[in-house]
Formats: structure tokens, sequence, C-alpha cells
């Protein structure tokens, strides 16, 4: 179907729509030898509460937006690389059935389809598009994600210390690293993860003392790596006209999640641990 639609003019006709549909909030999206698949209508897991947002899946990208006018307006527009995702089929909830999470380095959410059908649909072309894509680049699938936010309204009190309760007053915030709703006293720290943002993020307690703990794990370790390097130099003066290589940044560490809320079976009283 790709290699049937790319570089035609139903094809064209059918990303200038979506485009005009975003407007001018909305990046452009023709490129030669990409193709609109198929478009529809997922309701994702928010923050506050499940939201509809349209969606949009090219043979390289997925797209999506929030819903102004359906089929008119459409606008915060989102772009995923397919290379960059990976999907997990959930368990149906009391609120919330036919879902499944796209996982992403940046970002990971839940989404929701209308029926079983449609929820195997989308998986499928998903992982069609992505797999096509990952033979065709040469790349391996991503295997760090970004934890998923828990929403707001899975809990009433902080996922971390367990006593804090949230009100009115009691803002409720969430773990960069993890996605756990905590309160502030739990969440005082902020740590640089570059893979997520290039200023330093909002991290729990937890979080922040294992991040330190692996970030001086792996200085200790290039440390250690450099010192058979001084030895061997040691005595050598260079000439005022030689050029000394800098070292590449150090990338900061990317810890797994503590507990995977959305598959673990552990009891509330583990949360914290």
């Amino acid at each position: 179907m790709v290699d049937h639609l790319a570089n035609t003019e139903i094809n064209s006709q059918r990303i200038a729509a979506v485009e005009n549909c975003f407007g001018a909030s909305g990046q452009p999206l023709a490129l030669p030898g990409r193709v609109l698949l198929g478009e529809g209508i997922l309701t994702k897991e928010c923050r506050k509460k499940p939201k509809p947002r349209i969606f949009f899946l090219f043979n390289d990208i997925l797209v999506y937006g929030s819903i102004i006018i359906n089929k008119r307006k459409y606008n915060s527009q989102h772009i995923i690389p397919l290379e960059d995702v990976t999907l997990e089929t959930l368990p149906d909830t009391l609120q919330m059935k036919n879902r499944w999470m796209i996982k992403t380095s940046k970002k990971s959410f839940v989404v929701s389809a209308a029926s079983l059908t449609e929820r195997k649909e989308w998986i499928s072309h998903l992982e069609e598009c992505i797999k096509h894509l990952l033979t065709k680049t040469g790349r391996q699938p991503c295997r760090e994600h970004a934890a998923p936010w828990i929403p707001d309204k899975a809990t009433d009190i902080c996922m971390r210390c367990t006593q804090t309760k949230f009100s009115t007053l009691t803002r409720r915030h969430h773990c960069r690293k993890c996605g756990f709703v905590v309160c502030a006293d739990c969440s005082r720290q902020r740590f640089l993860m570059p893979r997520l943002s290039p200023k330093p993020l909002r991290v729990c307690n937890l979080c922040y003392r294992q991040l330190l703990a692996e970030k001086k794990k792996e200085a200790e370790a290039d440390r250690r790596q450099a010192e058979p390097i001084r030895s061997a130099t040691q005595g050598y003066e260079p000439s005022s006209g030689d050029d000394s290589d800098k070292s590449d940044d150090e990338k900061a560490e990317q810890w797994p999640a503590d507990t995977e809320f959305y598959t673990s079976e552990v009891s509330w009283s583990s949360f914290h641990s």
C-alpha cells in the first residue's frame, strides 16, 4: 500500500487536508515518500481525565492532536517518529476498555479504542509500519521509554510517602522518571535528563537518589578507565602546538521506573518501598 500510494496525487491531497486542519499551529507533514495510511479518534488517558484525540498514522510517523471541530479544525499537534515507538496491550478497567500503551523515549501514554476490533487494527497497522521502518533503517527497537504519568484520579494520597492527602490546597505532582503522583515534599528535587528535556525536571526523592547513585557510578567508572591513560602519559609534555581532544559530555543515566504501574500487580503498600 505504501509503495502504491507514495508520491500520488490522492496521497498528497489527503496530507494537505490534514495540514489544513491543524493550520498555522501545526508543522508541515508532506515529505517525499511519506504516506498517510489511516486516521481515527482514540481516547487518550490524560492527567485530569480521558479525552478524545484525533490520530493520523503515516508510514514513518504518528500524529495526534486535540479536536476543535472534527474533520475541520485540530490543534496541539504532536508528532512521534514510529522508529521510537513500542506498543503494550493493557487490561480493561472499569472506566476504559480496549486499552494499550504507546511508549516512546520522550513520552508514554495510554489510549483506548471504541471496540476490540478497532484496537486490533490500530496495533496491527502500527506494528507493521514500525517493523518495516526498522528494517529499512537498520535500527534496533527502542528499549528506553519514558514512564507514563499516573492519572490524578488514580490516587487521593501521595504514592511515595502514602501519608499526604491531596486537596484543593495540597497539589498533586508527577515524578518525570517514574510517573507516580506525589506530594511537594516527596518531589522537591530536580534532575537533568537530556533524553526528556534540556532543563532539569521534577523527580521524586526515591528516583533522585537512584539517579544520583547511577551518576556517581558512571563517574567512577570513567575515572578508573582514564587512570591507565594518565599513567602512560605521565611526564609527557606536549608541544604548545598540539591540540588536546575534549571528552564527550557525560550522558545522564536512564534508570528504569521503580514500579511499572500499568503492568505490576503489587499492592499499594509496595509503592513507597
